[in-house]
């Protein structure tokens, strides 16, 4: 097919693990599965003993709860756990304990901000299981630590509504972002507890004939992700354009050279052969429990950056980087209540463009910074009240980053307040002319340009600290009178 245009269809499934304090169906701890000793939080049921009998988490399910309704989702009055019957050495029971036939909720959706704009991509359900444990590869043998094995997992299936790694991107950086934001998910992805599985297929261009489908495995950052999904793409594409089939498979993605390698033959449903879970009843959900989860469901992303427009007239931009994060909204608010003279949109811009830059460097959250809002309101206000500059409350700003404190107090210890001395000015202006005396001639001979760089030099010397009104004016005096060649007499009331 070399002159066909392929359209990639891509559909997400995420994986979410729980905050709960328990796990899914026993009484064990949920651990750190990065930090805690291996199989350490384990029982004789969820290492699958003989006999044992698995009991629902009921908070898991309000987590759940609170999902499906913060994506629009029907919750069904009666859902079913299966057993998912699969071997691999870190599912001890030798079966999964999911939902199939009757999940939790379906026929749900999520406002995505995607390159082109706001888009709706469908959920088709979204249902609970329990994770598996976990392997460790070493030198020709391998260990399994079952800490995480029956932590509650909450599986999201998207429809195939995205079209491009980018639009993969932003769906699941709009899903971590409303994990976080319901309080149910850390969303800490280098610790494994949010996962993605894309699948990906080709189709021609306006065709509603779907192509071979392939799933990508276990990605676990969005860089991952973005670039499994534009890697299959570009393998079936060539495939298909040779002349050749794309086979349905699992893929695994190898991080080291960025290519997506064949796991195994993509299982169908009936090769797991589901069947209902004899030892856990069916889940009815009290529609009364519906309504008090939903209540207690906050302020959403797509809601508070709205508001953040309407309210605050902030652009859709820096309302959606604010409203993103709840953390940070919450920064943001609590700053901007701490000190209503502030103008809102500056506000916003010291976070999304400083304080955002800090939190990148060095890879920390807001609440592990010394920074305090209501003091990043004051050093904002410093800037708008003209009494420090915004190089001079950068270098104040990384101060409080790190070890807090007051900005007027640090403007004083360091010395970077507005100069507004007229004499001390005047000094700074008489050595940048001395020191140049090339440059001044070249002035004086009609380079009117060089004023500029006159006037850079002695913001310089001041160390940015210049005020830059009465700098203009008394640089002006200084080269007119050398111009003129004759000294200016001083302004009524002017001290010599």
């Amino acid at each position: 097919m070399p002159d066909v245009r392929f359209e990639p269809i891509i559909g997400l499934e995420v994986h979410a693990e729980l905050l709960t304090r328990s796990k899914m169906f026993c009484g064990c701890e949920v651990v750190d599965s990065t930090q805690a000793e291996p199989n350490t939080a384990v029982c004789e049921i969820c290492t699958g003993m003989p006999g044992t009998l698995p009991v629902i988490n009921q908070k898991a399910v309000e987590y759940a709860l609170r999902v499906a309704l913060a994506l629009h989702c029907r919750i069904l009055p009666t859902s079913l756990f299966a057993r998912k019957n699969y071997f691999y050495p870190d599912l001890p029971k030798g079966y999964q304990i999911s939902q199939y036939e009757l999940p939790l909720a379906v026929d749900g959706w999520l406002e995505v901000a995607m390159p082109e704009g706001e888009r709706r991509v469908r959920i088709r359900r979204v249902h609970l299981e329990e994770d598996t444990g976990k392997l460790f590869h070493r030198n020709g043998y391998s260990l399994v630590d079952y800490n995480r094995s029956g932590v509650p997992l909450l599986e999201i299936v998207s429809e195939p509504d995205l079209r491009s790694p980018a639009e993969a991107r932003a769906y699941a950086l709009g899903l971590r972002s409303l994990l976080r934001y319901l309080e149910v998910n850390s969303g800490d992805m280098e610790k494994g507890v949010i996962r993605f599985e894309a699948n990906v297929s080709l189709r021609a261009a306006g065709s509603a004939k779907m192509g071979t489908r392939t799933e990508i495995k276990n990605l676990n950052s969005f860089r991952s992700l973005s670039r499994s999904i534009e890697y299959e793409i570009a393998r079936q594409e060539q495939i298909l354009r040779s002349g050749g089939e794309v086979t349905q498979e699992t893929m695994g993605w190898d991080e080291e050279r960025e290519v997506t390698l064949s796991q195994r033959s993509k299982e169908e449903a009936h090769d797991y052969r589901y069947f209902p879970e004899p030892d856990l009843p069916p889940l009815y959900i009290d529609p009364q429990w519906i309504e008090t989860v939903r209540q207690q469901i906050p302020e959403l992303p797509e809601a508070k950056k709205a508001r953040y427009v309407k309210a605050y007239n902030l652009t859709p931009y820096s309302a959606g980087l604010l409203a993103s994060d709840r953390s940070m909204a919450e920064f943001f608010e609590s700053a901007l209540h701490s000190a209503p003279e502030v103008p809102p949109d500056k506000l916003a811009n010291w976070i999304t463009g400083e304080v955002f830059g800090l939190l990148n460097q060095a890879s920390l959250e807001i609440a592990q910074t010394q920074l305090e809002p209501a003091a990043l309101a004051r050093l904002v206000h410093l800037v708008e009240s003209g009494k420090i500059n915004a190089p001079s409350a950068k270098i104040v700003l990384q101060r409080m980053f790190h070890s807090g404190g007051d900005p007027q107090s640090l403007v004083h210890e360091m010395g970077l307040s507005i100069l507004r001395d007229r004499h001390s000015i005047e000094r700074l202006v008489r050595q940048a002319l001395e020191s140049n005396p090339d440059q001044l001639e070249s002035y004086l001979a009609g380079r009117q340009s060089l004023f500029r760089w006159f006037f850079g030099q002695v913001m310089s010397a001041s160390q940015g600290r210049a005020d830059p009104s009465l700098l203009q004016e008394v640089l002006q005096a200084a080269l007119d009178e050398m111009a003129s060649g004759q000294p200016k007499k001083p302004n009524e009331g002017e001290k010599t």
